[in-house]
């Protein structure tokens, strides 16, 4: 440390070196002090400060050696240790019965009977999925069948009968039983593609089955139903263009028929109907006419009729 003044007090104990650190600490002034009593004159207080002593070091120093305490015995793990033998008297060996008392009694035992074998008609938890979709299979063929005949019936020109109504409506109820939402989600599906309620009628239900989910998800995914109603739109639109343009009228005809449905089953759903309102331009329409509905918008922008359709309409 470096200060502007400093006083130092001269001692036996000093040295050079010390006195150097001690008369050097400071910047403007520095004022030596000694007593009589340790110097008799200045020559002894210069002789002191100016003479040359060594640092004390360890190894100049001898080494004591240290006392090396007497080694003592060791001891044995079982010194001390006193053993007591116990004196027993001599016991007699019990074998694993001894003591065992048999009560046998006075009339014999009756056989006890086994236990029933559970039954045929015990049906555990699978067995009774497995019986339930086949009755909902059941009711799904027994419904394509009643739609199929109603299908065959206007397809001839012909009506349906009261017989073949309340055949549908029989079988509506028990596929509704098995199965919640399947007659509308089947009848839907049938709209689109009629061969499927064909096949199902004649006992090959797998593509039906497979049709009914898809418009399960559909109805319970409304942006879902939105893209599939807009994808197959432009289908059928496409295809009757190029039926048309091949000059097959029966094709074309077929094709705007489905567009017609199409367009007719928005009366029936306005939550569809709503969603779509928003995609007009991807539906064709160019004309923004708020005073008619989406379905008679898109009958007027492609000439569709919307008339009787092959919708069952019930």
């Amino acid at each position: 440390m470096t200060v502007d003044s400093v006083h130092v007090l001269a001692t036996p104990g000093l040295d050079r070196h010390a006195s150097y650190v001690a008369l050097s600490r400071h910047r403007d002034q520095v004022d030596l002090h000694y007593g009589k009593d340790d110097f008799a004159d200045r020559d002894r207080l210069v002789r002191t400060l100016s003479r040359e002593r060594g640092k004390d070091m360890a190894s100049d120093y001898a080494r004591v050696p240290e006392p090396i305490p007497a080694l003592q015995p060791r001891r044995g793990i079982f010194d001390g240790l006193k053993l007591k033998v116990p004196n027993f008297s001599v016991v007699p060996e019990r074998v694993n019965f001894d003591g065992v008392r048999l009560k046998v009694p006075k009339e014999p035992l009756q056989p006890v009977a086994p236990s029933p074998e559970p039954t045929s008609t015990a049906i555990t938890a699978e067995t009774r999925e497995a019986q339930l979709r086949r009755e909902r299979t059941e009711a799904l063929k027994r419904h394509a069948k009643a739609i199929d005949s109603i299908y065959n019936a206007r397809t001839h020109g012909g009506r349906e009968s009261s017989e073949q109504l309340a055949e549908l409506m029989s079988a509506r109820k028990a596929f509704e039983d098995l199965r919640p939402h399947g007659p509308r989600d089947a009848e839907a599906a049938y709209a689109k593609d009629p061969s499927l309620a064909s096949e199902a009628a004649r006992g090959s239900a797998n593509r039906a089955i497979r049709a009914l989910q898809l418009e399960t998800e559909l109805r319970t995914n409304p942006e879902l139903r939105s893209d599939r109603f807009v994808s197959r739109w432009n289908e059928l639109s496409a295809s009757a263009d190029r039926h048309y343009a091949a000059g097959d009228m029966d094709a074309h005809k077929s094709a705007r028929s489905a567009m017609a449905n199409m367009a007719k089953s928005l009366e029936r759903d306005p939550q569809l109907e709503s969603l779509l309102a928003i995609r007009k331009a991807q539906l064709g329409i160019t004309m923004m006419d708020s005073q008619r509905k989406l379905g008679a918008q898109l009958a007027f922008e492609h000439g569709l009729d919307l008339g009787r359709g092959r919708g069952l309409g019930l």
